[in-house]
């Protein structure tokens, strides 16, 4: 019997072993996408607690406290850290086969070099010793980024972002590379006119100049596409359920436009000509500066009105979607393509019945300029766990070309989310592992160890061409 957790977590063969020990274990990490806030960075903030640095923004904790009969005050609410940690321990036991009972020591381990399994009968313990280090300046936001060998974050910002943080960080000469990614959701989302109204008047701060068209909008986002560039920005990033089959004439996004910043509600079918002339002409800024653009779609948001309205976005009220992907990527990738500016281009899925849609679409627009120009993104959100990461990878070996793969990211608000690249790196050796002991692939541990050193980080340093 395996011992739980030990130097060889989840390799079952030999051959995984040394591919993870001599190979993955070791490589830098390159975290192309987050939601660490810059803020943070920059300030280099001290975490007073294990509570705030743990459960202060944690979705997937809080849907597993709920789930566990937790009530709402010691997951969001105004609990004391302790009490919500004590709560939080509580549920950890019974979190045995979801992926969150392995970050969770995974985390104590590489972090904190605690291996004591979490329960309500060690929480004082772990909570005590962890907080006495968090408090201690070797445990700064900084040097937990240290501790993990981080090389490189994109965070996640809106057009209207000043970026100061990103300056201030870049300015300070911290050597790890902290860049901005660009996320115009906000510029293309009409569903609510009041919301929308407000954020144009922000925009046309931003960009100094006026907004009353589509193609004024369009020009506006673009003067802040220059900015980021400016400030070292080289990926864009597009949260939608599904990329719209549909096309609209410039008459008709002005007459939707229009509509909107008169206070109208519009009809699905008109925020969808609006949202997929949007992605086509983001689609050509990214182009013409020459950044990759990501894709994370499919998801049911904010499913629980009664909790939305009181607690807000992102609390832990999100499923996988089952919404159509396949005609509308076709319609904005082919569009792109057929003018020759098609951007480098990853596409996340969330819904595992899509795998295969998503490994064969990528493979219609390579167009070998560059290896892997379009790619099939890392299992993310509710798939980045062991099922949803062999799922994704197995798709990509089957109908595309895995030794491409650009590999892992946190997508991630906590800075101690690093050791999802190690649980990443430990699938993905064993995957292959077991192919070689199996005799389905060649002992050439040459060949394998550079394939997974360039899934782990070469590959991304390649594709994303930012110098670390």
């Amino acid at each position: 019997m395996k011992i739980f957790m030990d130097a060889d977590f989840l390799l079952q063969t030999k051959t995984a072993i040394k591919l993870y020990h001599e190979h993955a274990a070791n490589m830098p990490i390159y975290d192309y996408h987050c939601h660490l806030p810059p803020q943070e960075i920059a300030e280099d903030k001290q975490y007073d607690n294990l509570g705030e640095i743990w459960l202060g923004g944690d979705h997937y904790k809080w849907r597993g406290m709920r789930t566990n009969g937790v009530d709402e005050k010691y997951c969001t609410g105004d609990a004391v850290w302790r009490e919500k940690f004590q709560k939080w321990a509580e549920t950890v036991p019974q979190t045995l086969r979801n992926p969150l009972y392995h970050w969770t020591h995974l985390e104590l381990q590489g972090y904190f070099d605690i291996d004591t399994l979490l329960s309500p009968e060690t929480a004082d313990e772990i909570y005590d010793e962890c907080t006495e280090k968090l408090r201690t300046p070797e445990y700064s936001a900084r040097n937990l980024m240290r501790k993990m060998n981080v090389k490189l974050v994109c965070t996640t910002d809106d057009p209207i972002d000043d970026l100061k943080w990103h300056k201030q960080i870049a300015a300070d000469g911290f050597e790890i590379k902290v860049l901005p990614t660009f996320r115009p959701d906000k510029a293309a989302n009409l569903a609510d006119p009041e919301a929308y109204q407000l954020y144009v008047q922000s925009l046309e701060k931003a960009a100094d100049t006026v907004v009353n068209s589509f193609s004024s909008l369009v020009a506006a986002v673009d003067k802040r596409h220059a900015y980021f560039h400016s400030v070292g920005c080289r990926l864009s990033d597009h949260g939608v359920a599904y990329v719209p089959d549909v096309e609209a004439a410039p008459s008709e996004l002005d007459a939707i436009f229009n509509k909107v910043m008169a206070g109208n509600t519009i009809s699905v079918e008109e925020q969808d000509a609006f949202l997929a002339a949007f992605l086509y002409e983001a689609g050509k800024m990214n182009h013409s500066r020459g950044w990759a653009q990501q894709f994370h779609v499919g998801v049911f948001r904010n499913n629980n009105s009664r909790l939305f309205n009181a607690l807000g976005p992102d609390t832990g009220f999100d499923s996988i979607a089952d919404y159509r992907q396949g005609p509308g990527f076709v319609r904005l990738l082919d569009r792109l393509d057929s003018s020759n500016q098609l951007a480098k281009s990853i596409l996340y899925n969330i819904n595992p019945s899509d795998n295969e849609l998503f490994a064969t679409m990528i493979g219609n627009y390579q167009d070998g300029s560059i290896p892997g120009k379009i790619q099939f993104g890392s299992g993310w959100w509710f798939l980045d766990q062991k099922d949803g990461m062999e799922k994704q990878m197995n798709a990509l070996s089957n109908l595309g070309l895995l030794s491409r793969f650009v590999g892992m990211l946190t997508d991630s608000r906590s800075f101690l989310s690093y050791p999802r690249h190690e649980y990443f790196r430990r699938i993905l050796c064993n995957l292959i592992g077991n192919d070689v002991e199996n005799g389905e692939i060649p002992a050439d541990m040459e060949l394998l160890g550079m394939m997974v050193e360039n899934i782990c980080y070469n590959n991304a340093v390649e594709y994303f061409g930012i110098e670390v």
